[in-house]
């Protein structure tokens, strides 16, 4: 069975692929048709109406063309981060694992430097230093992201290396690129597509948070973007809900769209856990035997 064929039956998977095509097509095809989310269109703090569906911003933009325009930015770097994070991981824990030797231990070593360094303080100071910009925040979270998924291609790829389908090709004389391309890789699949999906969970949230802090563009068009201004026009005191809480509950449903999809993979992965019966039968009591006297 394909693992697209295996996802059409996971209900979580399915589920969380329909939101998150949601959320892409809003992207592709939003900005096209909203207004500019740069342009004056109105007086500042204007509630959600009819010809602002939900509302405008501090300045007198519309939000609701800032949060089509930010879903670009935002989803963008987000997959963007978490593809080029798979491509390092998978080249660094294949190699590791297939080679063996000196090469297994010197890339470990990096591994493991880099899965000591703080992530996401780490990101904060480089970031700040940085010229601003959606490509620096990518390029600073794919730096501090690749190193744990690195770790978990590795010991998947050491697990399918002592396999004896791998040793049969070995054997016969197939290169190395051959027995990782066509033995090892297609195994891998799965694990690779769940660290795709977690490193874009984390790529978004790490983006959204850095640049309500303040050190991404604030002039760019995207949902951190969207936050840091309602933070810097006193959204909560002012009561203007519409600043925040669009944008909020898309980070939010996008991120839930990427977990149930990420779950689906996991019991594709591992079908155990889609074969596990709830809690309560985990938990049950052991009856107690009556003794006859």
């Amino acid at each position: 069975m394909s693992v697209w064929a295996a996802l059409r039956r996971n209900r979580k998977a399915m589920i969380g692929a329909a939101m998150l095509a949601v959320f892409v097509l809003m992207a592709l095809v939003g900005p096209l048709v909203a207004s500019d989310p740069g342009a004056l269109v109105g007086a500042p703090h204007q509630p959600p109406s009819l010809a602002h569906w939900l509302g405008t911003s501090g300045q007198g933009q519309d939000v609701l063309g800032q949060v089509l325009a930010g879903a670009r930015t935002t989803l963008a770097v987000g997959f963007a981060v978490g593809l080029a994070v798979v491509l390092i991981a998978a080249v660094v824990g294949i190699t590791a694992a297939y080679a063996g030797g000196w090469v297994d231990e010197g890339l470990s070593l990096v591994i493991n430097v880099f899965l000591l360094l703080p992530g996401l303080p780490l990101a904060v100071v480089i970031a700040a230093y940085l010229p601003q910009g959606p490509g620096t925040i990518a390029l600073v979270l794919v730096a501090t992201g690749w190193a744990w998924n690195a770790r978990i291609v590795r010991a998947q790829a050491l697990a399918v290396r002592s396999k004896e389908y791998v040793a049969a090709a070995q054997v016969i004389g197939e290169g190395p690129l051959r027995v990782i391309a066509v033995e090892m890789l297609p195994n891998l699949l799965p694990v690779l597509a769940s660290c795709f999906i977690g490193a874009t969970t984390y790529a978004i949230g790490a983006q959204v948070g850095l640049e309500f802090l303040g050190l991404g563009d604030p002039g760019a068009a995207s949902w951190g973007a969207n936050l840091y201004w309602a933070s810097n026009d006193a959204a909560l005191l002012t009561g203007s809900w519409w600043l925040f809480v669009p944008t909020g509950v898309c980070v939010a449903l996008v991120g839930f769209a990427l977990v149930l999809v990420n779950f689906g993979l996991d019991e594709l992965a591992d079908p155990r856990l889609a074969a596990a019966g709830p809690c309560r039968d985990v938990l049950a009591p052991t009856p107690v035997r009556r003794r006859h006297v």
